[in-house]
């Protein structure tokens, strides 16, 4: 059986939307400043795009800081560069829309009520699962409680090669039922996208850490650069 293509899915969306000259809301889970990158560099001229950061998963509130602090430099970047890019276009055609960012409340018990029991599973094995649900829980919570601001909502986790795309959007399904939040399927490995992110991160000097953010998915890479 082939795998769905959630970009050409989402391709024919957008399609949609600049036929009806419509741009819609997006509220986006943000896992990071460099997934976020290519993400915002894209959407950002089909969307009006909000980048919420909750990761509870972080390892440290020090770390929680930092990811949150960078994305929001980027934004701030990006934001200017839009609107120099935009300046000469004239006032009858749609211009893209500053990106705006809430950064959540770093709540760390979460993270570890759900990874409970399963502090020993193998890196994209059912903690990360749990965890995926968790982040993106509570970004279909938030757009819940703010119905007549968002239109949908999505995750940039689905950027990362070594995130199984399939299971992050068959998550959103359930959570977009569950909470009446319309969720938006994307693959955003697609169109070498992992790879205009590494690109974007040198181009704005991100900090690109190189583990997900929790203390076992350190562990695990600590392991990995002691075999090297």
């Amino acid at each position: 059986m082939n795998k769905r293509n959630y970009q050409k899915e989402l391709d024919k969306l957008i399609e949609g939307f600049q036929a009806e000259g419509r741009r819609p809301r997006l509220l986006v889970h943000s896992c990071c400043a460099p997934c976020s990158s290519y993400v915002m560099e894209y959407l950002g001229r089909y969307f009006e795009l909000t980048m919420f950061f909750y990761n509870p998963n972080m390892d440290s509130r020090a770390e929680y800081d930092k990811r949150a602090a960078e994305l929001e430099r980027l934004i701030g970047e990006l934001n200017r560069k839009a609107a120099e890019e935009d300046a000469d276009i004239p006032d009858t055609l749609q211009k893209r829309s500053p990106i705006r960012v809430i950064v959540a409340d770093y709540d760390p018990e979460h993270f570890e009520e759900i990874a409970k029991g399963h502090e020993k599973d193998p890196e994209r094995g059912p903690r990360c699962h749990r965890c995926y649900e968790l982040r993106l829980r509570k970004t279909a919570e938030y757009m819940r409680d703010h119905k007549e601001s968002f239109d949908y909502f999505a995750t940039t986790l689905t950027l990362s090669p070594l995130k199984d795309a399939e299971v992050l959007n068959d998550i959103a399904v359930q959570l977009a039922a569950q909470y009446g939040t319309p969720a938006l399927q994307t693959d955003f490995k697609k169109k070498n996208g992992y790879k205009r992110s590494i690109e974007l991160s040198h181009e704005y000097g991100l900090y690109r850490q190189d583990y997900c953010g929790c203390r076992y998915s350190k562990a695990a890479r600590e392991v990995q650069k002691s075999n090297i």
